[in-house]
């Protein structure tokens, strides 16, 4: 089985979708590992989106995904579960998202696109490892 990690983002949690959210993973086929509302410290979520480091929107990031409550999931399934979560996700932009897909649906704004996920293996691993790092391996 792989897993990668899904963040229902603090727009996400404070419209009431973070079950959504799960809802539409885990009819997908996927399962739930773990999960666990939490408000980030700053810290942590610049080791999350250091690569983003340095560029214009890199403190507007971390003021957002730090300002209340997200969901954080590690989530299972078959080979590049990242692929399927990704697809599910839609566009970053919700504007541009599919129909049917969580930003399309539910998304109206770039800057809070209500979710997050790991967009290949070893982000999935890193990812997973700085938040649960009791699953990291």
């Amino acid at each position: 089985m792989d897993r990668t990690l899904v963040i229902a983002k603090p727009d996400a949690v404070a419209r009431g979708l973070a079950g959504e959210v799960l809802a539409r993973l885990e009819r997908k086929g996927l399962r739930l590992v773990a999960a666990e509302l939490r408000t980030l410290d700053r810290e942590t979520a610049a080791r999350h989106y250091a690569e983003h480091e340095g560029k214009p929107f890199f403190q507007d990031l971390i003021a957002f995904i730090t300002r209340s409550p997200a969901m954080f999931m590690v989530v299972e399934g078959p080979a590049d579960t990242w692929k399927v979560v990704r697809t599910l996700m839609g566009a970053t932009n919700p504007a541009e998202a599919a129909p049917g897909t969580i930003r399309g649906d539910l998304g109206t704004e770039m800057t809070e696109n209500l979710v997050h996920g790991s967009d290949g293996p070893e982000s999935a691993r890193r990812e997973i490892g700085i938040f649960f790092p009791a699953l990291a391996g």
